[in-house]
C-alpha cells in the first residue's frame, strides 16, 4: 500500500471567496435582494473556507459528521441589487474541540463596498446522534493553521455586537404613558 500523503492547506489572512452573483429571484419587492440571500451567499462561502480544512459534503458522507450554525448576526450595511457580483472574506475568530466562532464580510467584487457582515458560532454534530461532538484530530490541525493565520488579521469592531438602541433614542412604553413596565426573562 503506497503512503498517501495529504498536503498542508495554504491559509490566506482573510480567506477571499470566489465571485457570487445576486441571482435576479432574490430580489424582493423593495427592489433589492432579500435579507434571507445574504444568508445564502455567506452560506456558500462558508462551505469554500471550510471545504480547506476538510469540512465539506465528502467529509459528511464519509465520516458521518457534519458543522450546523448554532448562531447567525448578520449586519446588512448596503443595499445589493440584481446581478451584482460579491465576494465574501472569512476570519475564523477562535475554535475548540467542538465549535467554529467566524466572521465574514461580503464586498462588491469590483467597487469593494461593504455590502454586509456575519458574525457566526457552529457546532460539530456526530450526523448518527445529531449531537455535538468533537472535531477529529485532523481537522483540528487544519483548523489550527487557519487560526494562526487569522491571528494576525485585528478582531473586527463589530465581533460580540449585541443588537440594542441606546435608550436615548428608543421609544418606551415608560416614555409614553409615565409608567414603567417591569422586565421578565423566561
Amino acid at each position: 500500500m503506497q503512503d498517501e500523503t495529504r498536503t498542508t492547506a495554504l491559509f490566506f489572512a482573510p480567506f477571499v471567496s470566489s465571485s457570487l452573483r445576486v441571482e435576479p429571484e432574490w430580489i424582493d419587492y423593495n427592489g433589492h435582494l432579500n435579507m434571507a440571500y445574504y444568508h445564502v451567499l455567506f452560506d456558500r462561502a462558508v462551505d469554500e473556507v471550510f471545504s480547506l480544512v476538510g469540512l465539506n459534503q465528502n467529509y459528511t458522507e464519509t465520516r458521518n459528521a457534519s458543522f450546523f450554525a448554532a448562531e447567525c448576526h448578520i449586519l446588512y450595511k448596503r443595499e445589493l441589487t440584481e446581478s451584482d457580483q460579491v465576494r465574501v472574506t472569512a476570519q475564523l475568530i477562535a475554535f475548540d474541540e467542538k465549535r467554529l466562532h467566524f466572521y465574514l464580510e461580503m464586498r462588491h467584487a469590483s467597487e469593494g463596498w461593504l455590502a454586509a457582515t456575519s458574525e457566526n458560532l457552529s457546532l460539530h454534530v456526530d450526523m448518527t446522534t445529531r449531537k455535538v461532538a468533537p472535531f477529529p484530530a485532523d481537522i483540528l490541525t487544519g483548523l489550527a493553521l487557519m487560526k494562526a493565520a487569522h491571528a494576525r488579521m485585528p478582531l473586527p469592531a463589530t465581533v460580540g455586537r449585541m443588537i440594542g438602541m441606546p435608550e436615548k433614542t428608543a421609544i418606551t412604553v415608560e416614555a409614553m404613558s409615565g409608567e414603567r413596565e417591569k422586565e421578565t426573562r423566561h
